[in-house]
């Protein structure tokens, strides 16, 4: 495990403090779990704008290959 140094906001901490004692866990575990779940919806975000942007470059081919289908699909 590392160690790490972290400078936050008063209205941050605080907020965290407060809600540490409902949720009954320690701030590092809190911590820890709070960067786990911010990681995870950015590696979605980064996917889905890789998706987007390799959709777009393969757009144009796949209508031709869709137009195709359909010219064959009307020829039987």
């Amino acid at each position: 495990m590392k160690t790490l140094s972290l400078k936050l906001d008063d209205n941050i901490f605080d907020e965290t403090e407060d809600v540490l004692t409902k949720v009954k866990k320690s701030r590092n575990r809190y911590i820890n779990e709070a960067v786990d779940y911010y990681n995870r919806i950015n590696r979605r975000n980064l996917i889905a704008r890789k998706l987007a942007r390799e959709s777009k470059l393969v757009k144009r081919e796949s209508l031709a290959v869709l137009a195709e289908f359909e010219t064959l699909q009307d020829e039987n």
